[in-house]
């Protein structure tokens, strides 16, 4: 899913996670699916609920939601992956903009979404702060973010992504608020009141490295590493990061876990 930084850069974000949308779509996306179900399952998407998806990639979880009938808006900084999406849900209106900056009044959502996009922000209590002043009193933020990194067995190819990065790249990534402390906190500062906290085990499979290697060289971090040391030296980390991760029939199961945060505009 693509995510915005403060001030005007969506337009480089969504360049990095749209640069391979096809593979996004068909091959990650897809994976986070339990994650969607736990997230839809806590109840207040029901029917006619107001739901907007911040960072919403392709739309899988817009689609997810709007099956359940909820009334789906869907933002994302990726023009490419908002394309995919309004094909396929021409019904749903898909906005292109910044997390940072979103184009809606006060209080029109009930629910609120961001699953895997704050954590980018270049301001992530900026950008928590746009989505609770955009849900109504009493209405939903769920923050959804990369679990500990003990719980990731990606970290191993966050690790050897590093050195292929430009040099000095820092601030946000994958795991900036994976710490409970900081979830909570960052809701906290944004208005909000933590209601829930929920752990999601989200398992990535691949019947061959070719697969894994479109995949999960499809999102922005891998984009930006791919465009400052080229393909095959990413290729190249992310065969031997994953090694340990292969299964007899020569396919791969890499665990990981993501974890979501369930907050309140106003008191319980």
């Amino acid at each position: 899913m693509a995510a915005t930084e403060t001030r005007g850069s969506g337009e480089k974000q969504g360049a990095l996670w749209g640069a391979a949308a096809e593979d996004w779509a068909s091959l990650m996306e897809p994976l986070g699916d339990k994650l969607f179900e736990s997230v839809l399952a806590r109840g207040a998407f029901v029917r006619g609920a107001r739901v907007l998806d911040v960072g919403c990639g392709s739309g899988r979880f817009a689609h997810m939601a709007a099956e359940r009938g909820c009334d789906v808006t869907g933002l994302d900084a990726s023009e490419s992956l908002l394309a995919i999406a309004r094909r396929r849900m021409p019904a749903v209106p898909f906005l292109h903009g910044e997390m940072e900056a979103l184009p809606f009044p006060d209080e029109r959502f009930d629910i609120v979404t961001g699953l895997n996009a704050f954590q980018y922000a270049a301001d992530p209590r900026h950008a928590l702060a746009e989505a609770t002043r955009v849900v109504g009193p009493g209405g939903q933020v769920i923050v959804a973010t990369w679990g500990q990194p003990g719980a990731c067995e990606v970290t191993a190819f966050l690790v050897a992504l590093k050195p292929l990065m430009p040099p000095g790249v820092g601030g946000p990534g994958p795991l900036a608020l994976s710490e409970e402390t900081a979830l909570r906190s960052l809701a906290t500062s944004a208005g909000l009141t933590p209601v829930s906290l929920h752990d999601v085990d989200l398992p990535w499979e691949f019947s061959d490295f070719q697969t894994a290697a479109e995949a999960m060289l499809s999102a922005g971090p891998t984009t930006l590493a791919i465009q400052t040391s080229g393909r095959e030296r990413v290729q190249d980390a992310l065969e031997r990061a994953i090694a340990p991760f292969r299964l007899a029939s020569g396919g791969y199961r890499i665990e990981n876990q993501f974890r979501y945060l369930v907050a309140m505009k106003g008191r319980l």
